[in-house]
């Protein structure tokens, strides 16, 4: 009897926690107007013509300074160029305003920025073909570009790269409801085929804070990962097939829609996570799911990092095949989010806490679904787990939850200079690091560490007022060296660009890298697709 009331205790301590509710629920240089580098490298080129010098001083945020040369094979734009062009797409689609080329010159962070001339907007892969064949035979260097939402400097010009955006090509092609697979054109938003596929009752694998503006040819080119990659897997578990087109113009039809076909070798995969770099993704085939009528989110504290890990472990045990996002922040990363937006509050009042822990079940039988995730809770406070948490009880509370943890690389800008790290790593080593680097800085940055927990990904964060270098050489090689010692990945979801280009040997040997080189070679001869870019700059030249 003692027991029992023990229990019906923690299960009435549980019930009043699940039911709280929220009171309102370079031709190439970096750009920071704001917030300006003070160090020694104002000797940044800031060149205004598409022909002068052929190096730079690559001054990173993020990353420590390398030198960058433009390929002296490359040819420069000329008045003929541009006649073709406006031949081949019409006057409205080369684009050569001044306004128009700050835009897609800037990355997303307004950290890089090229010096193109010419924006390109093909608006079918014939076109697509038409530019590539035309630039190949010229030996103009392409950047291909979707939203430009990327992260490390894959997206935008280096120096006077034509910028060829597939924003144009942006129709569904088919959607078949009984298989579930959808084709579409690589300029499809990524939240515009969430909104269609929600019409269609199945939902995208693939959802992303960036949703608003990242293209699905540009998920796919950078194998962008996201928040349910813990339940649907990556791209290239969900894209069943996709059309390219290679720097000569040819064009690979590889666009199936079989989940099974073992006739030679697979080689969408190639160009998924390849940035770019190997060809132009024009259409994609993915496998979409059927939207189930069952999600519930909790959202939880923990003391501390040991016990963010077992509830993991018990996640996956006992909530299993409904587990769907498993998400963690450090209480810096909370105050962050709760000082730079207004109306967001903490769904934890009381106190602040060590860790947050977001976690999203889905399933097809609510009443079961939501049992099940309960008697998770409950257990996981009986073993001390948990600290607190509320569970969302409508649309609006369970938007809070996930606006706190998708807000945190806004709330990161908003403070100041950031030096962003996206990194894979065993789960037990994660937040080893951010406690290292904690150390290692100490006053002179705050370091924040949120991620994808369910799926060992790590975004490690260093915020300091502005971009200092003694900061920089705290901050880097040290990250990559930890980073290799534990096997991990340097690069978990957001590419390599032109950040993290020289720093892939921390991850593959030397015998991958030169054989990604050679692949390279054998696509694009040339070297004209987003140079500088995923590779080595000594194996690009």
């Amino acid at each position: 009897m003692e027991k029992w009331r023990a229990t019906s205790n923690l299960r009435r301590s549980l019930k009043s926690i699940l039911n709280r509710q929220l009171s309102s629920v370079s031709e190439f240089r970096y750009l920071n107007e704001k917030r300006s580098c003070q160090s020694s490298f104002n000797l940044i080129r800031d060149c205004k013509s598409l022909g002068q010098v052929n190096a730079i001083q690559h001054r990173c945020f993020s990353s420590a300074s390398t030198l960058v040369q433009r390929n002296p094979s490359f040819s420069t734009l000329n008045f003929d160029d541009i006649s073709y062009f406006k031949g081949l797409l019409g006057e409205k689609s080369v684009i050569q305003d001044e306004d128009r080329l700050e835009t897609v010159n800037t990355d997303w962070m307004h950290k890089y920025k090229g010096s193109s001339k010419l924006l390109l907007l093909p608006r079918s892969t014939e076109e697509v073909a038409q530019i590539l064949r035309y630039c190949n035979s010229r030996c103009l260097a392409v950047v291909p570009q979707g939203g430009n939402t990327g992260l490390v400097g894959g997206s935008v010009p280096v120096f006077d790269e034509v910028i060829v955006n597939v924003s144009s090509m942006n129709n569904i092609i088919s959607f078949d409801k009984v298989s579930g697979i959808l084709v579409c054109e690589a300029g499809c938003i990524l939240e515009n085929l969430i909104s269609f596929l929600d019409n269609q009752g199945f939902i995208m694998p693939l959802d992303l804070g960036a949703k608003g503006s990242c293209q699905i040819g540009g998920n796919v080119s950078t194998n962008a990962g996201g928040l349910r990659l813990v339940r649907y897997g990556s791209l290239h578990e969900n894209v069943l097939g996709l059309e390219a087109v290679l720097a000569n113009g040819d064009v690979l039809d590889m666009l199936g829609t079989l989940r099974k076909d073992n006739t030679g070798y697979d080689l969408k995969h190639l160009f998924i996570g390849s940035e770019g770099s190997l060809g132009i993704v024009t259409k994609v085939s993915i496998l979409t799911p059927p939207k189930l009528s069952s999600v519930n989110i909790a959202f939880l504290a923990c003391n501390d990092y040991s016990s963010c890990q077992k509830l993991l472990m018990e996640a996956k045990r006992k909530l299993g095949e409904i587990l769907s996002a498993f998400e963690f922040l450090d209480t810096e990363a909370m105050n962050l989010v709760l000082h730079q937006f207004d109306g967001v509050r903490n769904p934890l009042p009381a106190s602040m806490h060590n860790f947050y822990i977001l976690i999203e079940t889905t399933g097809s039988d609510e009443s079961y679904n939501r049992e099940k995730l309960e008697a998770f809770l409950l257990s996981s406070m009986e073993d001390g787990l948990i600290s607190d948490g509320v569970l969302a009880q409508d649309i609006n509370q369970a938007s809070s939850f996930w606006r706190i943890r998708e807000g945190v690389p806004e709330a990161l800008m908003k403070a100041g200079a950031v030096y962003k790290y996206d990194l894979s790593l065993p789960v037990e080593k994660m937040y080893d690091l951010v406690d290292d680097m904690r150390i290692r800085l100490g006053d002179m940055a705050k370091v924040v560490g949120y991620g994808h927990l369910g799926d060992g990904n790590l975004h490690l964060n260093v915020s300091a007022p502005e971009y200092d270098d003694k900061i920089l050489e705290q901050i880097e090689p040290y990250v990559y060296e930890w980073t290799s010692k534990h096997r991990g990945s340097i690069s978990a979801e957001h590419g390599l660009g032109l950040m993290k280009a020289n720093k892939i040997y921390y991850s593959k040997s030397a015998e991958t890298v030169q054989t990604m080189a050679s692949i390279k070679k054998l696509l694009d001869p040339n070297g004209i697709l987003n140079p500088y870019k995923v590779l080595p700059h000594s194996l690009n030249s």
